[in-house]
């Protein structure tokens, strides 16, 4: 899948807000607010549950590397996500 297409998907997901659970959170890092290098997958299953986090990175920004977007979208189909969140912005690590 091309980066253009996972990106639009992620998106549409994303702007549907919550929708229930199971519920995917999507946050990126990096050490510039204009580069993400890492972002940060948490899974729930339901409220309460514990959560289950995976983290992804690049040496580039993982906001246009093709392969961890498609990664993230094949995450969210399979898990079967009623809600994806994601946190605005890059938060800054040290």
């Amino acid at each position: 899948m091309n980066l253009d297409k996972s990106t639009k998907r992620i998106a549409k997901r994303v702007k549907k807000g919550f929708q229930g659970y199971p519920q995917i959170s999507l946050a990126y890092f990096g050490e510039s607010t204009t580069c993400a290098t890492q972002v940060v997958v948490a899974y729930t299953s339901e409220e309460g549950a514990e959560i289950q986090e995976q983290k992804f990175s690049c040496q580039g920004d993982v906001r246009t590397d093709e392969t961890i977007q498609t990664t993230l979208w094949k995450v969210i189909e399979r898990a079967d996500a009623k809600s994806v969140l994601e946190v605005s912005g890059v938060a800054i690590i040290q």
